[in-house]
């Protein structure tokens, strides 16, 4: 039998049918509660995110150029966008913020993130509800990018350009992080978290499904919520995760 955690499972018991029906009824509940955006609101979403992508790699090359650099480094030179938080794990709801992760090359430092790519950002008509927050724990820009909110961080590698298919749970990724720079660190901690989650679950749409009544559960009851002392996202999804792993032919209905 295949281990997911620490430990062997706790009960490999195969479902019932009556588990099964409970199941679904589970999910026709959190859909008539309304927990699912639609279809166009996730096409929306990948649409913003294409164009914040498209922004980015516009400010590296403006601000490489800024610094000098020659024509063919300007026109080489890149940056990448990873999801993280409730949109990565896939249980975010209608309305729910993007929580992103802009990763540049060695030479676009913090300055330029909270300089030029927030000045950049000041002249887009789409863009609303502008805040950066450099001194943050977790230095941050916060924005309403066409209607969706986007909380923006940054993170900068050893590396003198971003390679489009960067592996930032890679080894290698970590061998590029300026280990004075505490900022990164922490920037970089809450992709590998989310896709650690993801790597360790034995089955990912019965984690989701379980995620999202007990989030559902913890806001009913006022206990969501990290800022107030309760559990946050992250810490409910761990939660969740390593059931899921304690029990890994587990239904939703089992499982919660």
């Amino acid at each position: 039998m295949e281990s997911y955690g620490v430990t062997e499972p706790l009960s490999i018991t195969e479902p019932r049918e009556v588990d099964l029906v409970q199941s679904q009824k589970l999910g026709e509940y959190l859909v008539s509660r309304g927990l699912y955006e639609s279809e166009e609101e996730a096409s929306h979403r990948e649409e913003v995110l294409g164009k914040l992508d498209f922004v980015i790699k516009e400010w590296v090359r403006e601000a490489s150029q800024v610094k000098g650099y020659g024509e063919q480094i300007i026109s080489e030179v890149n940056a990448k966008i990873f999801t993280f938080g409730s949109y990565r794990l896939g249980v975010h709801g209608p309305g729910a913020d993007i929580d992103t992760l802009c990763v540049g090359p060695r030479h676009i430092t913090r300055d330029d993130f909270f300089g030029l790519l927030y000045e950049k950002f000041q002249c887009l008509s789409e863009v609303t509800d502008l805040h950066a927050v450099p001194d943050a724990f977790t230095p941050v820009i916060k924005m309403s990018f066409a209607g969706i909110s986007i909380d923006l961080l940054y993170a900068r590698l050893l590396l003198s350009n971003i390679p489009d298919d960067l592996d930032i749970w890679s080894t290698s990724a970590l061998r590029n992080i300026d280990p004075t720079d505490e900022q990164t660190v922490r920037s970089l901690n809450g992709c590998r978290v989310t896709d650690q989650i993801l790597r360790l679950v034995p089955n990912i749409d019965h984690f989701r499904t379980v995620l999202r009544a007990l989030k559902l559960w913890a806001k009913a009851r006022g206990v969501y919520s990290n800022v107030l002392g309760f559990l946050g996202g992250v810490n409910w999804a761990i939660l969740v995760a390593r059931i899921c792993q304690l029990y890994p032919k587990g239904v939703p209905s089992l499982l919660l």
